[in-house]
């Protein structure tokens, strides 16, 4: 199953927000999972900047390749617009690890 990770950004800590993130991303994988985790773009934007819309954009596309959507705490304009797009496509969105083990198993993806 192909997880896209959305989880906050631009509020607090930079550094910490997408550590977690990863942290996530490697538990899912860990767990069987195929996560995709937008927040790896920062160090992409770090040597090539863009503005915000333009990673914004991006993670709006990806979403139409992920099976689900896994939504961290906090809070993130960017997350809650990944959520709503992910709504609209009328794909799943689960705010825990132990809620996307329960909808793999009841999809079997």
């Amino acid at each position: 199953m192909k997880v896209y990770i959305a989880s906050p950004y631009t509020l607090g800590d930079v550094a910490i927000n997408v550590r977690k993130s990863l942290a996530m991303a490697d538990e899912l994988r860990d767990a069987g999972f195929l996560p995709y985790c937008p927040l790896l773009t920062h160090f992409w934007h770090l040597v090539f900047p863009h503005p915000y819309s333009y990673w914004l954009q991006m993670d709006l596309e990806w979403l139409r390749e992920c099976d689900c959507l896994l939504r961290m705490p906090g809070e993130s304009r960017g997350a809650d617009k990944e959520v709503e797009t992910m709504l609209l496509l009328g794909k799943p969105v689960v705010y825990s690890k132990n809620e996307l083990i329960a909808l793999a198993k009841k999809t079997g993806l």
